[in-house]
């Protein structure tokens, strides 16, 4: 229907409207400051109930009757609640729905805590939108608050504390963090943890395509954020009123600290505040049911959701095409254009997440609509996952003021990761349901950049970000491309005084020619290579005088190789990772030695896998290139390595036996993969290796399961070689190894490297012609005479090795 306005006694009849089109019928939203004279330092669930109940009052109604007819309460998860690491110092409600709905007379049938992200309000509204529509709920609450002001301040306060526990209890569908994907293993190592940094990444490969230098950009971003700072002085929920121009926005100064290369603290969200807001959703029939006049309704028009791949991942590190693409989706859902859409607000958290939306639309920054209605989440306020419900209660109000005018919600998520958007407007229309998952598939097809763990060598910068000295993280961490264009993180140390003023200056870094070198623990990069060879020198490769964990003890052509930690079960830290790397490098690289023996101390462990103390921080990320022992992801083994596997191999103990070319097994030992039953997974090789060393059907089992089995059974389903009498494995091993060492070392190594080579391979003929090419090498080796010799001669060959 294309009219402008209804009268408030239209039926949704007559309207031409399903009686089960959603409609919003009520918005609030609550605040209080610390320096507010009726503060009362209120918790998560008696704020958010403040905003409830100013959105049951804004439907104009009887808000008792309206709250009684409510069937569905959702909270937005606070940031107090929002990833495994969180805390909630002063306690919360074990049900924060049913707490809230408590409070202000709702009983709902079904309560629901989203996952992480500010993208939560605006895809809630989309869901339960299409919730409403399909007839599986008639009214539906959205909620959330952040008190992180109140928590603060009386974390440093002398007086008693605040306890905001409460035990609720009832049905409670909590979706979890819903975080996978936001943060890996390669920004922890890197100290790329906290948005700031993240952000600052992105911001800096959006100054290079730009071809601005840092001056420039810095303006720029004060450009964005000026005007919204005259949008938040006259809001009056929020937390602040001070009125800023670019340049106070851009210029570092006393009140207006360097937080990172390229932000000042007043262009990042500020997130200790107290604010909380609400939107009550109904289908039509319900509505008219309560009452509730035709003109407090406002309709969602367009919607979409849409979710980026990780940030190292993204083709181009300054674009997000998803956040585009959801914008433009629902617009054409509407059936309007951007010129159309009077009201605007564009997720604020930092600058970048305006302006990589902006760019694409063809937005600037002093657009006479604005790109906020409540002042940005720097001036305005962050609270946490809920700002864009406090977005959504401006635009409703903004549509009812100027009924037939349409407003845009844009509210993201993670690192620019999540996206979703709602267009707004009094003028009725029945629902649509949601085109997203469409959209999605065809953004999946973009290509992704493989990522370089373990990068060495020549390679270019391609973004930074450069933190404050009290920020406790790395002095600078950079994203850099090798040649091959894989993608790699790395840091500057920081006295390198040099790349740091390079990256801090107003000229562009990116571009600019960096070595990079990996270590277990981290990547470091440098100007140059003489630079980089003296601060983090290649180690030498060889045997040590001593081992803190490990007994190493060479017999001849044999090495052997004792895990020695018997207070932990053999289990492997940063140290003995790094000293058995050490010690296999200088294994492969003697020519002198033939085998290698690797076992652990005792008669209970060969290896219980990683020590999981020392995995719960971000030392546990240490870990050379070559992998758990130096075998798991080490590409060449030219020499053979036999496990003596003299007691439990669990976990990346069991890695290192798969790892391994022969396994030899104490009667007694047990073997098992237990890291789903820690919430961890077998990534050391594991899920790779055990489904091709045995039946994939057990694989399964024990991957799945964490099921353990014993050493004959391991034996019948071809994961070991051998089993020895109980206290005899390191016998049978060096049996083995006297077998290997009576045989050609040049056949040793060819035969290895064929079946190295050709294992994957699906055509078996083909493999079988490829694996011939080993006799390209033993042909014309001294061995492959020295053999037909002995044969002939009836004597023991006499190998050359060569």
């Amino acid at each position: 229907m294309s009219s402008s306005s209804h009268s408030a006694t239209s039926t949704f009849e007559e309207l031409g409207l399903n009686p089960t089109t959603p409609v919003i019928v009520g918005v609030g939203q609550a605040a209080e400051r610390l320096d507010d004279p009726d503060y009362a330092a209120l918790g998560e669930a008696d704020l958010a109930a403040r905003a409830v109940t100013a959105a049951l009052a804004d439907a104009g109604v009887n808000q008792v009757a309206l709250a009684a007819s409510v069937d569905t309460a959702v909270a937005v998860r606070s940031f107090e609640n929002s990833s495994p690491a969180s805390q909630s110092p002063f306690g919360r409600p074990d049900n924060m729905p049913r707490a809230v709905a408590a409070r202000v007379g709702m009983e709902p049938r079904r309560a629901v805590v989203e996952v992480t992200g500010g993208q939560s309000p605006q895809h809630l509204v989309n869901e339960f939108g299409a919730e409403i529509a399909a007839g599986r709920a008639r009214a539906v609450a959205l909620f959330g608050a952040e008190v992180m002001s109140t928590v603060r301040h009386a974390q440093r306060s002398t007086d008693s504390k605040p306890n905001f526990a409460e035990t609720i209890g009832g049905q409670l569908e909590d979706r979890g963090y819903g975080i996978g994907g936001l943060i890996s293993i390669e920004e922890v190592k890197h100290g790329i943890v906290m948005p700031t940094a993240q952000y600052s990444i992105i911001e800096n490969a959006r100054r290079h395509r730009l071809g601005m230098s840092g001056t420039e950009y810095a303006r720029s971003m004060g450009e964005w954020f000026a005007p919204m700072t005259r949008v938040a002085a006259e809001n009056p929920f929020s937390a602040s009123t001070d009125v800023h121009s670019a340049d106070d926005l851009s210029t570092p100064s006393e009140g207006n600290r360097r937080v990172s290369v390229p932000y000042t603290r007043r262009l990042i969200a500020r997130d200790q505040v107290n604010q909380s807001a609400a939107v009550i959703l109904m289908s039509v029939a319900s509505a008219q049911a309560a009452g509730i006049a035709p003109d407090r309704w406002v309709f969602l028009h367009g919607h979409a959701d849409t979710s980026a791949q990780p940030l190292l991942g993204r083709p181009d590190i300054s674009r997000v095409p998803t956040s585009v693409a959801a914008v433009r989706e629902a617009l054409r859902m509407a059936g309007v254009s951007l010129d159309d859409v009077h009201h605007l607000d564009f997720y604020s958290c930092f600058p970048i997440a305006v302006s990589h939306v902006a760019d694409e639309l063809g937005l600037k920054p002093d657009d006479p609509r604005g790109l906020t209605v409540t002042g940005g989440l720097p001036y305005f306020g962050g609270p946490g996952n809920n700002y864009s419900m406090h977005a959504i209660a401006e635009i409703v109000q903004r549509a009812r003021r100027a009924p037939g005018s349409f407003g845009l919600v844009g509210a993201n998520g993670g690192m620019l990761s999540k996206y979703s958007v709602g267009l707004y407007s009094t003028i009725p229309t029945r629902w649509r349901p949601s085109t997203s998952a469409g959209i999605q598939a065809e953004l999946d097809r973009e290509g992704s950049v493989s990522l370089a763990r373990f990068p060495n060598g020549e390679a270019t910068i391609e973004s930074f970000v450069v933190m404050s000295p009290d920020s406790g993280r790395p002095a600078a961490t950079i994203v850099g491309r090798l040649a091959d264009g894989s993608r790699f993180m790395s840091v500057a140390d920081s006295d390198d005084t040099d790349l740091l003023e390079l990256l801090s200056g107003d000229a562009d870094p990116i571009g600019t020619t960096v070595y990079v070198r990996s270590t277990p623990e981290r990547n470091f990069v440098a100007l140059s290579r003489e630079e980089l060879d003296t601060r983090h020198p290649l180690p030498p490769v060889g045997f040590a005088q001593r081992y803190e964990h490990l007994e190493v003890h060479c017999d001849r052509q044999v090495l052997e190789i004792t895990i020695r930690r018997p207070e932990s079960r053999n289990a492997l830290d940063a140290t003995t990772n790094a000293e058995l790397n050490a010690v296999f490098d200088a294994y492969f690289a003697d020519p002198d030695l033939r085998v290698a023996i690797l076992t652990g101390a005792g008669d209970r462990d060969f290896s219980a896998g990683n020590d999981l103390a020392a995995g719960a921080s971000a030392a546990g990320f240490s870990m050379p290139a070559n992998g758990i022992a130096g075998l798991t992801s080490r590409r060449e083994m030219p020499k053979p390595v036999i496990a003596a596997v003299n007691g439990d191999a669990l976990g990346s103990g069991l890695e290192i036996v798969l790892a391994c070319h022969i396994a030899v097994a104490d009667s007694e030992a047990m073997f098992g993969l237990p890291e789903v039953t820690m919430g961890l997974v077998s990534g050391a090789g594991g899920l790779v290796r055990l489904p091709r060393a045995i039946s994939p059907m057990l694989a399964r089992d024990m991957v799945l399961t964490g099921r353990r089995i014993d050493a004959a059974e391991a034996l019948a389903h071809g994961l070991l070689s051998r089993v020895a009498p109980h206290g005899s494995v390191l016998e049978v091993a060096r049996a083995v190894a006297a077998d290997i060492l009576a045989a050609s070392p040049v056949a040793i190594s060819s035969s290895l490297e064929s079946m190295e080579r050709t294992q994957t391979q699906s055509d078996v003929v083909d493999a079988v012609l490829d694996s011939m090419t080993a006799f390209d090498t033993v042909l014309v080796s001294e061995d492959h005479h020295e053999g037909i010799a002995a044969l002939a001669q009836n004597r023991e060959p006499q190998w050359k090795g060569r």
